[in-house]
């Protein structure tokens, strides 16, 4: 059974785009809306236990992830492509990277998770492993990684999205996919195209981190701080958002 799809757009650049640990194909917010759909195409695909996919069980991998965008490219007959991923999909569309470089054109990783495993203590994974079942969790979670500054009425609508957009046992699964996954080895010194989106106000995937990380891996990583943004800029900026993807697509 292949993944659900949304498609924006009908124009010969292809895009895929892998959503967060939040979200889903539906949750990019109003960035839909000032997409450009005459000179791009997105496929915004739900992982499996997600979406118009949560019915569809899986071993809820950063590989299978990946597998699953390329069985998706194939479906659509793109033969190349280029890549978003927020988040968690941050670090699957590097794994989509490894496993077909010549299909890919250029990535874009907002807010992203790198390709190495994320450092937790005790008590940080202690509250992230209690998301999949608390919804207080979540919304400490969201609240905590937008800076701490945005209404409760969108911090409600985000986890209600994330509550009827995943299953438990994908949700949980898919923590350790995006933290405990490691293939930062194989990244290192890759020459690939990409740029690397952070919020201002994101206090844990920051632009040292990434300096740390994605701009030491990737020689030709161009690095942009987004003002005004938090771990969700499709939602906090969307059209600056959609502005600065589609104009490093394009150059």
């Amino acid at each position: 059974m292949t993944n659900s799809t949304r498609i924006i757009g009908n124009g010969p650049h292809k895009v895929m785009a892998l959503h967060g640990w939040f979200g889903s194909a539906h949750g990019w917010g109003p960035l839909y809306d000032v997409l450009n759909p005459h000179d791009f195409t997105y496929a915004f695909m739900d992982y499996r236990g997600y979406g118009g996919s949560m019915a569809i069980a899986g071993d809820f991998t950063i590989a299978e992830i990946a597998g699953d965008a390329v069985v998706i490219a194939n479906d659509l007959n793109w033969e190349r492509f280029s890549l978003i991923g927020h988040s968690m999909g941050g670090k699957a569309i590097q794994q989509v990277l490894l496993d077909v470089p010549d299909r890919v054109r250029k990535l874009v990783a907002i807010t992203p998770v790198p390709a190495c495993e994320v450092p937790f203590d005790e008590q940080g994974w202690a509250f992230f492993s209690g998301a999949a079942k608390d919804p207080a969790v979540r919304k400490g979670i969201i609240d905590l990684s937008t800076g701490k500054r945005l209404s409760e009425y969108w911090l409600d609508k985000m986890v209600a999205h994330s509550l009827n957009n995943s299953t438990v046992e994908a949700f949980a699964a898919y923590l350790n996919a995006w933290a405990k996954t490691d293939f930062s080895d194989r990244v290192k010194g890759n020459s690939a195209a990409i740029k690397v989106i952070v919020g201002e106000h994101d206090p844990t995937l920051t632009a040292e981190s990434m300096r740390q990380t994605y701009m030491q891996w990737y020689p030709n990583a161009q690095l942009e701080i987004m003002a005004n943004a938090g771990h969700y800029p499709a939602d906090e900026t969307p059209v600056c958002l959609a502005t600065t993807i589609e104009a490093f697509l394009r150059a």
